[in-house]
């Protein structure tokens, strides 16, 4: 195999090369909002973590200021703001964040019930759209026979 001029794209100066149709589909995202799904994701993996050694106040402490950084990031802090202190979401705000004060106060098995109910309160309206998303992923081939095959061995055990 030869490395020509070939198999490069050609650029012309003022022109971009035209993106291929796979790449018009695909959510373009702002370096800031890549550092943020990196950070929540980091967040989730060590509140996971924590929660796995037995509820580690450093652990989950680090991963919710991870998660929630990685928020402000993604959707902006004003937007952030808004999204938690509208009027019919200040209950679990107020639990959501009370729990995250708690953690970093190490009472981590207090704070993560007061986090998760929440986490539930203000999340309430997204979970039919989670679910039905979850739904409509039976409808995929591969993911369809596998759940047949999970679903068809009926061992009692």
């Amino acid at each position: 195999m030869t490395w020509g001029l070939k198999a490069f794209p050609r650029v012309t100066a003022g022109k971009a090369p035209s993106p291929s149709p796979a790449a018009s589909n695909m959510v373009s995202l702002t370096d800031f909002q890549r550092i943020g799904v990196g950070l929540v994701g980091f967040g989730l993996f060590f509140v996971l973590f924590g929660m796995l050694l037995y509820f580690d106040s450093v652990l989950l402490a680090f991963g919710n200021i991870l998660f929630l950084s990685g928020l402000v990031f993604i959707i902006g802090f004003r937007r952030t703001f808004t999204f938690f202190f509208q009027r019919p979401k200040l209950k679990g705000t107020s639990f959501f964040l009370g729990g995250v004060l708690i953690v970093l106060l190490r009472w981590p098995l207090l704070g993560m019930l007061l986090e998760a109910y929440g986490f539930i309160t203000l999340f309430r309206s997204f979970f039919p759209v989670a679910f039905g998303f979850l739904g409509s992923l039976v409808n995929i081939p591969v993911l369809s026979k596998l759940l047949q095959k999970v679903g068809d061995s009926g061992s009692v055990v």
